[in-house]
């Protein structure tokens, strides 16, 4: 009798043990969680304009952290949870590359861009009033290039607009897009494509 309850309080301080080692473990990794969800809200909120597929990524990490501590698997959250930082700021500064490649690619768009459509508004405005048109431009391709034209003003709006909204490879893509548009107009129109447009 004396030898069972001696095995019993063994087992029962073993319990305790292990119930102390779990709850050690849930707040270690309970804790790491905290700082690993600070660090993609914190780093979402600099690069999800950016890189939004990145941030994504991220995000699904994390979501499997919860996931495994929901589960109860501390120690697998802990360890997937402590890796979270390091991995936010890669994305962090992953961000800041894109960041300034992208400027710079809106910088050079938004100083050439106007002037190209200043030029092609000029020359459609004398078409316009001209009673014929060129030999080398069909009615049909003026027509063409005008409505061309109206959706790459609609697009340049649309781009300067998500600039100003710091959406910036949004931005650049639509930019891109009215350049494209633009080089287009000008060869329907027989009007020389500036060096900076062809590449």
């Amino acid at each position: 009798m004396r030898r069972f309850i001696l095995v019993l309080g063994v087992v029962a301080l073993a319990a305790v043990f292990v119930l102390s080692a779990c709850s050690g473990a849930k707040k270690a990794a309970e804790e790491a969680l905290k700082t690993a969800e600070q660090a993609v809200n914190g780093t979402k909120a600099e690069a999800e304009k950016i890189i939004p597929e990145q941030v994504k990524t991220l995000e699904a990490a994390l979501n499997s952290v919860k996931e495994k501590f929901t589960k109860g698997d501390y120690k697998g959250a802990l360890a997937d949870a402590q890796a979270i930082p390091g991995k936010a700021k890669e994305v962090l500064e992953a961000a800041k590359a894109k960041k300034e490649e992208l400027t710079k690619t809106w910088t050079n768009l938004s100083e050439g861009l106007p002037k190209i459509i200043d030029a092609i508004k000029s020359r459609v405005d004398i078409l316009s009033k001209s009673k014929k048109l060129p030999a080398n431009i069909t009615t049909e391709k003026f027509t063409e290039a005008k409505s061309m034209f109206t959706e790459a003003m609609k697009d340049w709006g649309v781009s300067q607009e998500s600039f100003k909204g710091g959406s910036l490879a949004e931005a650049v893509t639509k930019a891109n897009s009215v350049k494209e548009k633009a080089v287009q107009i000008l060869k329907t129109l027989g009007m020389p494509v500036p060096e900076a447009a062809k590449s």
